[in-house]
């Protein structure tokens, strides 16, 4: 019997909190007196989804498919990019299992918003949203996301290909 082809990815994005910008983590505008810096919408969330998914389906990374500085992806929903990477996951032959998502942030409290960037990133994947997870954490007063500078984010994907 041959065996399943599995693959896991890992991903992380970090950013800076500033004025002036709207806090987007999973998809979602999250109330905040301050949002996160990029070229894009900055969604820290959904670019760790993207790494771990190009990881996971030897993709290279959101850089390479989406660089910076490039003008078709100033200010673009990083949602639209989460789709255009499963389309590339999906064209090499590959299935999502399951992504897994940290997010590392002192403020604002975000357990309330899970479920709602739950269900934008599986209705965005075409999946079922038990098939992502998300979890927030503090940093308990530690490093820039602890002094309330910037919010980071890991994932983890485990995709597939049948044999």
């Amino acid at each position: 019997m041959e065996k399943p082809n599995l693959r896991v990815g890992m991903g992380y994005d970090s950013h800076p909190l500033v004025a002036g910008r709207k806090l987007i983590l999973g998809g979602v505008s999250v109330p905040h007196d301050k949002g996160l810096s990029g070229w894009s919408d900055a969604d820290v969330v959904i670019h760790a989804i993207i790494d771990a998914l190009c990881g996971a389906a030897d993709l290279g990374d959101k850089g390479i498919l989406f660089p910076p500085g490039d003008a078709q992806f100033e200010g673009i929903s990083s949602l639209i990019l989460l789709v255009k990477t499963h389309e590339l996951l999906k064209s090499k032959g590959f299935e999502l299992i399951n992504i897994d998502n940290t997010i590392i942030a002192e403020r604002p409290r975000l357990s309330v918003y899970i479920p709602e960037m739950c269900a934008i990133i599986s209705h965005s994947l075409n999946i079922d949203s038990t098939l992502i997870t998300i979890k927030a954490s503090s940093a308990n007063n530690l490093g820039f996301a602890g002094r309330g500078e910037g919010i980071a984010s890991h994932s983890v994907a485990l995709i597939w290909k049948s044999p």
